[in-house]
């Protein structure tokens, strides 16, 4: 699969060269719904945040036509809670939802880590680069690029399995997972290390083709996420 757009130029003999096209802008909508979303999954907009056309057409740049039409696909998406002649409220993430995830999250990983088992080709090196990758994170003090990444480790595990199903099931839970993960490492930065140091555990087991240990090693790092993601030390 081609991952960058690349540029064809054909030149006329003679003729000189056109300049090149302006890149063209996404629909006001789309800018605005990927702006507040972001917004949420980062932490910019925390839970119980009051957000107002207003500000987000004056902060995009846009009319409030789009505005109105972006809230309406995030409050689909269960991220706000339209509330008429006042705003958009971001929703807090609650116990019931952390339940949630962490609930579909073992029954998918376990399933997906024993079978993961003879790993397929390519699967340890792109582990192995996406440890590295969010070692280098973690270091620069990047916790939502590390929570990114994480998502992306687990998700290869997923993948690797080949059921599209289940990989499209783990993917609808993406963005809720980005925004409990940010949450957790803001909250304990020193998580980081035991995340890091679980993934090269998770990662060895899949090496040395150890599927009982890799299901153990999932269980348990998911178990951690779903203590500290409500708040429990452990």
């Amino acid at each position: 699969m081609v991952t960058a757009l690349r540029t064809c130029c054909i030149y006329a003999v003679g003729m000189p060269s056109a300049p090149p096209a302006p890149l063209k802008q996404p629909p006001a909508a789309d800018r605005v719904y990927t702006h507040v979303k972001q917004g949420v999954l980062d932490r910019r907009y925390e839970g119980g945040t009051l957000l107002t056309e207003g500000e987000l057409a004056e902060a995009v740049g846009v009319s409030r036509t789009p505005v109105r039409e972006a809230l309406l696909r995030l409050e689909v998406e269960g991220l706000i809670k339209l509330y008429p002649k006042k705003g958009a409220l971001v929703l807090p993430v609650s116990a019931q939802e952390i339940k949630d995830v962490v609930e579909t999250r073992m029954l998918v990983e376990e399933h997906a880590a024993r079978k993961a088992v003879p790993a397929p080709p390519g699967l340890i090196e792109r582990l192995e680069e996406l440890l590295t990758q969010q070692k280098a994170q973690a270091a620069a003090g990047d916790l939502a690029g590390a929570a990114v990444t994480d998502r992306c480790f687990h998700a290869e595990i997923v993948r690797s399995g080949g059921n599209e199903i289940l990989s499209r099931l783990y993917d609808q839970l993406r963005d809720r997972q980005l925004r409990m993960g940010v949450a957790v490492l803001h909250s304990h930065p020193d998580r980081i290390a035991k995340t890091l140091a679980e993934h090269e555990e998770i990662l060895q087991a899949l090496r040395s083709a150890d599927a009982e240990a890799a299901v153990g090693l999932v269980h348990r790092h998911i178990g951690w996420f779903s203590h500290l993601a409500r708040g429990e030390e452990r």
